[in-house]
């Protein structure tokens, strides 16, 4: 096997264990930047901010009535947006720890939130299979744009600088040309979990319930990609790049993390890799500027932050 380009991610040491959450934690997000802050979302309805690099618990945001799905946080790390069982997307001052405002709109439980570059406008993907866009700027209460052409919930979303890309469990990849009015939609064959393109936005990678990660030409819908080994064919799981996209990183529903090389979609050392949540791994996701570090949340109550002694690099 030829040496790997990029950090070996299954080579990192467990660095701190944030675990105040009760029952399962379904989302945990970097702040944007350099900074190491943690924002958790769970099924006791709270997100959690943490300092990543002490573990210490900052503050908690308690307005949900049911569990959290999903987070966005805007890119000065002033607000972030939250939604789940409620049926509403929850806007947050962080300073303040309240909500700013409160979307009400769609008929399902919201899995999706997503901010664009300057957070004045969210999208938000339901079980309603719908995705609707909201101008946070403007007064009124209703979706500047819903889009319809899903048949089944809305697991995941990408907001582009003029694209929103949603995946669906209908099986579908559904990319959204605003500018242009066009509609690109790509066939997987199993419910889409996540999708996550590249910086350049030229592939997207898209997990999905048949334990299959897919690397994808965004323009041509071609498979380049195909990483397999894991176990996820029940539960929302989101796969995520490693440091310089060199690999590509994903837990499983046995509490295994996994990676493999982007080009050859060769499994990294260790293999198999160790299991490291007693519980299914609901999100990996990999630290914006520190290429040795990654987060893993899990059904155990926990998020784990682990480093690597490639984060000098």
């Amino acid at each position: 096997m030829a040496p790997s380009r990029g950090p070996q991610p299954l080579a990192r040491n467990l660095h701190v264990v944030l675990n105040n959450h009760k029952g399962a934690v379904n989302v945990a997000r970097y702040s944007k930047g350099s900074a190491k802050y943690i924002l958790s979302g769970g099924s006791d309805r709270t997100v959690r901010l943490w300092n990543a690099t002490s573990g210490a618990e900052i503050k908690t945001f308690a307005a949900h009535g049911y569990e959290v799905l999903s987070i966005t946080i805007s890119q000065d790390n002033a607000k972030f947006a939250s939604s789940g069982g409620d049926r509403s997307v929850f806007l947050w001052d962080v300073a303040t720890g309240t909500t700013t405002r409160r979307i009400a709109g769609h008929m399902g439980k919201i899995y999706a939130v997503e901010f664009n570059e300057d957070a004045t406008v969210v999208a938000s993907g339901s079980y309603d299979s719908t995705v609707r866009l909201w101008d946070l700027r403007a007064q009124t209460r209703q979706a500047i744009q819903v889009l319809e052409e899903a048949r089944d919930a809305v697991q995941t979303l990408h907001v582009g600088p003029t694209f929103v890309i949603a995946g669906s469990v209908d099986g579908h990849v559904r990319t959204y040309d605003l500018r242009m009015g066009e509609l690109r939609t790509d066939f997987i064959g199993s419910p889409v979990t996540s999708v996550v393109p590249t910086q350049d936005a030229q592939t997207l990678l898209v997990a999905s319930l048949d334990n299959h990660i897919r690397l994808m030409d965004a323009s041509t819908g071609k498979m380049l990609n195909d990483f397999i080994g894991h176990v996820n064919e029940s539960y929302r799981i989101r796969a995520c790049f490693g440091h310089g996209e060199a690999s590509v990183i994903c837990g499983d529903e046995k509490g295994q993390v996994w990676a493999w090389d982007l080009l050859d979609a060769k499994l990294l050392q260790p293999n198999p890799p160790p299991k490291v949540h007693h519980k299914l791994i609901t999100w990996t996701e990999h630290h914006p500027t520190d290429s040795g570090e990654m987060i893993t949340s899990s059904a155990d109550g926990t998020v784990k932050v682990w480093t690597g002694s490639d984060s000098s690099q």
